[in-house]
């Protein structure tokens, strides 16, 4: 008899495993609501109300409304996403003991989180064609700064993410559900992520140095001046490693 249909059981290979787990996570980001609100709702409704309300509030920006608003905005998507939905998942993922039985799978650990990083980057991805589409529509003209943008995106996925799995890992679901939404409604308003660092005075010394306020810093550089902002950069990519050893040091798998 032919070798042919002798059955070859065994895992598929690792990068197979892992698009598969990235798309599996993509999906139910999209099918949740919270998520998608999370994702692209609250987003979007930032940059028209931004964009619409600067004159009236009467805010002093170097550029037009539009040109400074969208470039935050990119990076309010980006923190929505990598770190309060992120959390919140994986709080009630452990919860409900599916981290759990993934770990019992042929995907190892890595893979995992490799998996959960590739379906963030593919969220953001459609968040990023939605926000520029209506931005494009309310007359933005970005520079064209795509490296420092691309390592903005990069780096403060790797930084958020870090630190929303450090939250999941050491709280309870329902905690872990209210400090990621409370932690994203005061770095969205105070954090530098939206608006530049010289709308916060004196403070903006303080919250150039957090998450926030570097990725909406890189972005804004990027998008407005066409610029790489390396100091930028290099916080993201501190906050990132300060994350992971976090995480790697007091993540609970249930």
């Amino acid at each position: 008899m032919s070798g042919t249909f002798i059955p070859q059981p065994g895992a598929a290979p690792l990068h197979r495993q892992v698009l598969a787990q990235a798309a599996m996570e993509s999906r139910l980001m999209l099918r949740n609501g919270e998520q998608l609100l999370l994702a692209v709702v609250i987003p979007v409704i930032v940059l028209i109300g931004g964009v619409a309300g600067a004159d009236r509030v009467g805010l002093d920006l170097e550029h037009s409304a539009v040109d400074v608003f969208a470039p935050g905005v990119l990076a309010l998507a980006v923190m929505s996403t990598a770190f309060t939905s992120l959390a919140i998942a994986t709080g009630f993922e452990r919860r409900y003991g599916v981290i759990k039985r993934l770990g019992s799978s042929p995907l190892p650990r890595s893979g995992l989180l490799a998996g959960k990083i590739g379906g963030l980057l593919m969220i953001e991805v459609l968040q990023i064609l939605v926000i520029s589409m209506v931005a494009l529509a309310l007359d933005w003209d970005p520079a064209p700064g795509v490296l420092g943008a691309a390592l903005g995106v990069v780096l403060g996925t790797a930084a958020f993410a870090s630190l929303g799995l450090f939250v999941a890992g050491v709280l309870r679901a329902e905690a872990t559900l209210a400090a990621a939404n409370l932690v994203y409604l005061l770095l969205m308003a105070g954090g530098a992520v939206v608006l530049p660092v010289s709308a916060y005075g004196a403070a903006g010394d303080v919250v150039r140095w957090l998450p926030s306020g570097a990725l909406g810093g890189a972005m804004r550089d990027a998008l407005i001046d066409g610029a790489t902002a390396w100091t930028d950069l290099l916080v993201l990519l501190a906050w990132a490693v300060l994350g992971t050893a976090l995480t790697a040091r007091t993540f609970k798998w249930e």
